[in-house]
């Protein structure tokens, strides 16, 4: 007896995590959900890939109609396939990360009926989000951490200008944990790839201190056959 080909109902979904810092909160983006299920539920922002699509081009789209961001540095870190992750059947979802600065942005645009308002939400207090999102959230902050202590990764949340100590600010964030301070700096300059600046901070009623850069050219020089840093 000739064997049925089988019949194919599951869909693909994308989720995204992205991150930004800003005022020494580590803070990700995540959307109101404006239908069920989950309505009124904050989330990540994510949704359906469409047939046509890729998998890349479709969590550019999402994001773009969700938040109104364009053209960010997603990168795939996880696949979500439990049977019952969704409640109106099977969705198995591809989980994106990108690192961005926030810039001053507080609330974003979103384009879609889907959500209601997209927004920076501190990692510290975040709340419990729909669907298994809460799951996906822990499951690449975790990948996160870990790719911090052998890749320059924080460098993309910082403005292009910063100081040692919001450098340190920075860690600290992520890794949810004090580091000393002198052992810190002493470590991350020893490096070679932050560029000390003659320019000073601004503004500010403190004493100034000194600015430094990210040399990309530098770190692909000194760790092209290595494993990066760890900073503790």
């Amino acid at each position: 007896m000739e064997e049925k080909t089988p019949t194919f109902n599951s869909i693909f979904s994308i989720d995204c995590l992205v991150f930004g810092y800003e005022a020494g909160e580590l803070k990700i983006l995540l959307i109101e959900r404006n239908e069920e299920p989950f309505k009124d539920w904050y989330a990540l922002p994510g949704y359906i890939v469409k047939q046509e699509e890729s998998l890349d081009d479709a969590a550019e789209r999402i994001i773009y109609e969700l938040t109104g961001l364009r053209e960010l540095p997603m990168k795939q870190f996880h696949t979500f396939g439990d049977v019952d992750r969704h409640p109106k059947g099977r969705v198995i979802t591809v989980g994106y990360y990108a690192l961005i600065r926030i810039n001053g942005q507080k609330e974003l645009r979103s384009i879609s009926s889907m959500a209601r308002k997209a927004f920076w939400h501190p990692v510290k207090t975040l709340p419990k989000l729909a669907f298994d999102h809460s799951d996906i959230f822990n499951t690449g902050f975790a990948k996160i951490r870990r790719r911090l202590t052998h890749q320059p990764i924080a460098f993309d949340l910082l403005p292009e200008k910063f100081t040692l100590t919001q450098l340190q600010g920075l860690y600290e964030a992520i890794l949810d944990k004090k580091l000393d301070k002198r052992n810190f700096r002493k470590k991350m300059l020893s490096y070679g790839y932050l560029k000390e600046l003659v320019e000073k901070q601004r503004g500010v009623s403190y004493r100034a201190a000194k600015l430094y850069k990210f040399d990309r050219r530098k770190y692909a020089k000194i760790f092209q056959n290595e494993m990066g840093p760890t900073a503790s």
